[in-house]
């Protein structure tokens, strides 16, 4: 079995910290959800699944490639919901804005993986910050009612000068994630 690898945007600590009061104020719903750790937060743009160690390599030279014709970007996080929708919460989430530039990363990310052998997402990228999976309905409501109190709040921006290569590895307290690389976004200055 190879090794579960994802690519993402990685969060700055302080946004971490800004996004870890807001899971602490949903944890108090006392809903049955399962909230990402503080260290775990980051934006997938890419979920890859069993990967060899020999496509790394290929992998790593592909992200250089693609993330020399994008430019940095910024990217405003912002609001709180659930998918599918807050009436039947699956996964709870912080908006992503200004995304126009993040939905083109993906995309080209999403189209080099898929030539090594990747399978393309059948879903449309919607930016996105996950940071609680719903377990069960209880205490659906209180769940509810405190995403309405976040859909204004504003957490912060990320300034996406980097992509990361990570691997998760499913512990029994949770998963922990490990960079493998960090591919600078743009051109060499």
């Amino acid at each position: 079995m190879g090794l579960r690898c994802f690519i993402a945007l990685e969060l700055p600590g302080e946004l971490k910290k800004k996004i870890y009061g807001c899971i602490e104020k949903l944890k108090a719903a006392g809903s049955d959800v399962k909230w990402i750790r503080t260290e775990n937060l980051h934006l997938t743009l890419k979920f890859l699944g069993d990967t060899t160690e020999e496509l790394l390599k290929s992998i790593n030279e592909r992200l250089i490639s693609l993330s020399k014709s994008h430019d940095r970007f910024s990217l405003q996080i912002s609001g709180a919901g659930a998918f599918p929708n807050v009436k039947y919460p699956r996964v709870v989430w912080l908006g992503v804005h200004d995304s126009e530039e993040i939905i083109k990363l993906q995309h080209d990310i999403d189209e080099s993986m898929e030539g090594l052998g990747f399978k393309r997402d059948e879903k449309q990228f919607t930016p996105h910050l996950t940071i609680g999976r719903v377990k069960s309905m209880r205490n659906k409501d209180a769940l509810i009612k405190e995403l309405a109190t976040l859909k204004e709040v504003d957490f912060g921006k990320i300034e996406v000068i980097n992509i990361t290569l990570m691997k998760s590895e499913l512990k029994p307290g949770g998963a922990e994630h490990f960079k493998l690389s960090e591919i600078p976004v743009g051109r060499a200055v």
